[in-house]
């Protein structure tokens, strides 16, 4: 409850008569509030004065002004403040909020200000939600919306609210012409990237980061920190020809040595196998939704792992049985299922789907790789480049014997 005297004040000041002298009172009273109430106290003062100036025995016209400087008031007070105080003057703005719609919009604002440096996201992105940016009485420019929609966003993120803020997204996505702001593009096109990673879309998030690490404008760190984001969502993604295309441009940038998710990069490009230990100090740098666990009780990265390393895999070998090929992809007997069998499962689905050529002989157990899987021609490359070593070997054994013995070396040539 206000304080009698804030009480006092503002009915003396409801049964002046003369509108002038009322304006600068209640002016006077707002400015008295903010100096002499208490902290626990000002709440409920500002609250009751709201009431005041809001009530029906003032004009609309009369009350804008009052408001404004109510704004200017309420903005630079602690957070706990505006929230109790502007949650109530939402509250109060609704029966009247297509004549006060700027107002409105400034104590919505405030009041998601005062949520974010509470960490209370969601209220913050559904005051914000709340502003009317479509009526005829107030027009926003395209920009102002863009600018608002990425923000609700980027606090719906915060809490991993990935439908709310997909819902939001496609909004910009709907504006009849493009975003010509090149600051504000770029802001879309991360609130894109973080969506989309939120949503397990990582070949899809995974190119839009790597744009956000290319533009220009953007602080070194940041464009740093959004390559290595690109990198682990590449790293996460399903393996097949589009992430190879994409892990190679990924590795070929001159600034991928520079982050620590580059080591996880270049074994993935190179087709090498992963090692437990390489794995786990990757997955540290994961966000939590990276290391939900799914149905079948593994996470997206030890699936994105075993298909990498089936793949890996694929590379050496012509044909392998499944049981041993368990034994390299680290798989583990589960239920029903013997490692092989999981192994067979995994290499069905991939060659299925066509990121793996090859055929499964389930009779005998062996997984045959087909020509797209090994490279064509290995052994004949692997057997010119034996015969090449061994050439050079025997030449620099011969330069060596030349050089010390020259007399023996000019007798052979003189005999032959």
């Amino acid at each position: 409850m206000a304080s009698q005297k804030v009480i006092s004040a503002l009915a003396e000041i409801e049964s002046s008569s003369n509108s002038q002298t009322k304006l600068q009172q209640y002016n006077e009273l707002l400015t008295d509030i903010i100096t002499n109430s208490a902290a626990a106290q000002l709440p409920q003062d500002l609250i009751t004065y709201l009431d005041s100036i809001l009530s029906e025995s003032l004009s609309i016209v009369a009350a804008r002004p009052l408001l404004d400087h109510f704004i200017t008031i309420l903005r630079p007070l602690p957070s706990p403040t505006k929230i109790t105080v502007g949650q109530h003057a939402v509250t109060l703005l609704q029966s009247r909020s297509t004549s006060v719609e700027e107002q409105d919009a400034a104590i919505r604002e405030i009041l998601a200000d005062a949520y974010e440096a509470e960490e209370e996201y969601i209220a913050a992105a559904r005051a914000l939600q709340g502003i009317h940016i479509d009526s005829s009485q107030r027009q926003v420019p395209e920009a102002a919306k863009v600018r608002l929609w990425i923000r609700i966003v980027r606090l719906y993120l915060e809490e991993d609210e990935t439908t709310a803020a997909e819902a939001v997204l496609g909004r910009i996505k709907n504006l009849p012409s493009k975003i010509v702001d090149p600051e504000l593009a770029l802001h879309f096109k991360l609130a894109q990237a973080r969506v989309l990673d939120a949503r397990r879309r990582f070949l899809d998030a995974s190119p839009e980061y790597f744009g956000v690490s290319l533009a220009a404008g953007v602080d070194e760190a940041d464009r740093l920190h959004a390559l290595a984001a690109a990198i682990r969502c590449a790293v996460l993604a399903p393996a097949g020809p589009q992430r190879a295309r994409l892990l190679a441009s990924l590795y070929k940038d001159d600034r991928a040595p520079s982050v620590d998710e580059f080591a996880i990069l270049e074994k993935m490009f190179l087709d090498r196998l992963l090692v437990p230990a390489e794995v786990a100090a990757f997955a540290e740098r994961l966000a939590p939704h990276q290391l939900a666990v799914m149905a079948d009780g593994t996470t997206v990265l030890d699936k994105a792992v075993v298909e990498h390393n089936l793949v890996a895999a694929s590379k050496l070998y012509e044909n392998i049985t499944t049981d041993a090929l368990g034994v390299i992809l680290g798989l583990q007997p589960s239920g029903d299922f013997s490692a092989g069998e999981k192994a067979e499962a995994y290499a069905a689905r991939m060659v299925e789907q066509g990121r793996l050529k090859g055929s499964i002989d389930q009779i005998n157990g062996v997984i045959h790789f087909e020509p797209g899987s090994v490279p064509a021609g290995r052994h004949i490359r692997q057997w010119d480049a034996g015969v090449q070593s061994l050439a050079e070997d025997v030449e620099r054994v011969a330069t060596s014997i030349t050089e010390a013995f020259p007399e023996f070396a000019t007798e052979q040539a003189a005999v032959h």
